[in-house]
């Protein structure tokens, strides 16, 4: 199926649409022909990839777990006051 990723040059809308035939695409929301197809990246998935990616949540999630204990300790310490 031919689907394509497209932004809007006129309201810099991105979406995606199914294009058959010849058909020229309008965006949705302005209904504007003035259209730039951008690169559709493919989705990978493996067991590395979804390694990687875990460890990089597990890092995001620690980092701002501290950053609302750290919060919550100056929240406490002014209110102790």
């Amino acid at each position: 199926m031919p689907i394509y990723e497209y932004a809007c040059k006129s309201c810099q809308h991105e979406f995606e649409t199914l294009v058959l035939g010849g058909r020229i695409p309008s965006c949705p929301a302005c209904d504007s022909a003035d259209l730039e197809r951008l690169l559709s990246l493919p989705n990978v998935k493996s067991e590395s990839t979804h390694g990687l990616a875990m460890r990089a949540a597990k890092r995001r999630d620690q980092k701002a777990g501290n950053e609302r204990m750290q919060e919550q300790h100056l929240y406490e310490k002014s209110h102790d006051d």
